[in-house]
């Protein structure tokens, strides 16, 4: 494999209905929808049904499985055998697959097209399959997706959300009220683009399948959990720093009282640990490039010694990432600096490296990208 360039984010895609990504992000980027006719022409053969429903069966894969039936709405989570899906000829049923970048080359490649929006805030290839009028209801998404057309015909129907209540009794959290604003029939290669807060209902017209691209969007307090404890797991179990001491402690009448200077010594300990920007940043890294749960890696499968003189790539299932002083892969961080620093941001934003590439990096490095094939995070370019 030959190292992706990156792409040129000052010309006009026809993935954008004719913008730059610079355009789009700075008109429509959680500002305002965006409808592309024939953005990816005549459609995408990204997955057949029969991969689709095989693909629901596995452990591994997250699906759900949602029917509409008499005015009720059913929910199953997956794994779901062929046997537990109704039968195609049934109206009013939907498979949602997650994260079929993990397991197709093809769905990689497209999540690929989309790499102008930072890999941090990148998720996930959804598809969704439905039979006739299957959907899942009108509903709000807190994130941003792009809706691709890959089969068949499917009618958006999109307004601005102005009420959060939702139908009560219902495994879905479908909305109450939706005063739709714009209606579309989107046929295969057609995509929507849809910023977070706005309300969509997609009904399917025949048998069809839908793409959805989309992206992280992490609560703030659900982030500063996640970050405080990677910090708090990396710090020195053995470094205690100074003692609390109360050499003015008076006699109390209240014992059950946590007396204030304890208190005052507690926030101070926990803003020294947040004071430190490099371990904060090194903490976000690692965070931000942990695999999506479930993800297994097949370590051991490039049979050592690793042979490096060739070019390599990351394996679809990889999340790495950088900043000004780390690279982070899978969930760890390296230091980096000088050539060597180059050369794996390269590999991060390329997703592969030359072998010349390869040949220059320094012993250290050669040795840590080693143990990133036999991890089976690193694959051998072919």
């Amino acid at each position: 494999m030959i190292a992706q360039s990156c792409m040129d984010i000052s010309l006009a895609s026809p993935l954008l209905g004719g913008l730059s990504p610079q355009t789009f992000m700075r008109r429509h980027w959680q500002k305002k929808p965006l409808l592309v006719r024939q953005a990816v022409p005549g459609g995408i053969d990204l997955v057949t049904r029969a991969q689709l429903m095989a693909l629901a069966a596995h452990e591994e894969v997250e699906s759900r499985l949602v029917v509409q039936r008499a005015g009720r709405w059913t929910l199953r989570q997956g794994p779901l055998a062929r046997s537990a899906l109704p039968p195609f000829k049934q109206a009013h049923w939907t498979l949602l697959v997650q994260g079929l970048d993990l397991h197709l080359p093809a769905a990689r490649a497209l999540l690929d097209r989309f790499r102008f929006v930072p890999d941090a805030r990148l998720d996930d290839v959804m598809v969704s399959f439905a039979t006739d009028g299957g959907g899942v209801g009108p509903h709000v998404d807190s994130y941003d997706v792009f809706l691709l057309q890959a089969q068949g015909r499917r009618r958006w129907r999109i307004g601005r959300s102005r009420s959060p209540e939702l139908v009560p009794d219902v495994p879905l959290k479908i909305l109450a009220r939706f005063e739709p604003e714009h209606e579309w029939l989107l046929s295969p290669g057609d995509m929507l683009y849809l910023p977070p807060g706005w309300a969509h209902d997609g009904v399917a017209e025949g048998e069809c399948m839908t793409c959805s691209i989309g992206f992280r969007a992490s609560g703030r307090d659900e982030l500063a959990r996640e970050v405080v404890q990677r910090m708090l797991d990396g710090a020195d179990p053995d470094e205690r720093g100074p003692l609390y001491r109360d050499p003015a402690l008076e006699a109390s009448t209240e014992p059950g009282r946590i007396p204030s200077a304890l208190q005052t010594f507690a926030a101070a300990a926990v803003a020294r640990l947040l004071a430190d920007p490099t371990a904060l940043a090194c903490a976000l890294g690692e965070v931000l490039s942990e695999p999506k749960r479930g993800v297994w890696f097949d370590a051991g499968a490039a049979a050592p010694p690793a042979d490096t003189s060739g070019g390599v790539s990351l394996d679809q299932r990889t999340r790495a990432l950088y900043d000004d002083a780390h690279v982070f892969i899978n969930g760890e961080s390296f230091r980096a600096a000088g050539r060597d620093a180059r050369l794996m941001r390269r590999l991060a934003d390329r997703r592969a490296l030359s072998a010349t590439d390869v040949g220059a990096l320094s012993e250290d490095a050669r040795a840590l990208l080693d143990d990133w094939l036999d991890a089976g995070w690193v694959q051998r370019s072919v």
